[in-house]
């Protein structure tokens, strides 16, 4: 985005918003259920940074979807914090890409947690990439009218004599 001087941007006050302050094991841990419970507030998130291409006018948006996260995570502290940690531990120290595969022990007690207390199940495998319509409260942007130019070169009468080519035509098979 280019920035001139008739830029507006937004004030510091409307930017403050507290951190999601935790490690990508945590997040890579926290990731399926939260992107379930999160799944609205990331669809309006993502829909109007895609419809209106400026991010400053989603900052509401994406407040929403800090504190959706921020609640999620603190529900998940209250209730199943042990589970959480040793299965984010597993994901940090089993390998250097924090594969979901090494853990497979943790996860199921993780999930098991999150069944028993939420009653949240762990999303599908391809949950995520399934194509989905969303429904928005907000009014679609109002589309911009293509312009109209008029015709460049007018055709020519109907009437208007067509001799045969001079020397012959370009595709001599087609004669």
């Amino acid at each position: 985005m280019v920035i001139t001087t008739n830029t507006t941007l937004p004030e510091e006050s409307e930017l403050d918003v507290q951190e999601l302050n935790l490690s990508s094991a945590a997040l890579r841990a926290g990731s399926f259920h939260l992107g379930k419970q999160c799944e609205n507030a990331n669809n309006e998130f993502m829909l109007c940074r895609q419809e209106l291409d400026d991010p400053r006018a989603c900052l509401g948006e994406g407040k929403a979807v800090t504190k959706c996260a921020l609640d999620f995570f603190r529900k998940v502290k209250k209730s199943c914090h042990e589970e959480f940690m040793q299965y984010a531990t597993c994901l940090d120290k089993s390998s250097g890409t924090m594969a979901f595969a090494h853990c497979r022990k943790t996860q199921g007690v993780f999930d098991k947690c999150m069944k028993d207390n939420f009653d949240w199940d762990r999303p599908s495998y391809g949950y995520f990439s399934r194509a989905k319509v969303i429904q928005s409260a907000r009014d679609p942007p109002k589309k911009e009218e293509k312009a109209s130019y008029p015709e460049a070169t007018p055709g020519l009468p109907e009437d208007y004599p067509t001799p045969p080519a001079k020397y012959g035509a370009r595709f001599h098979w087609l004669e």
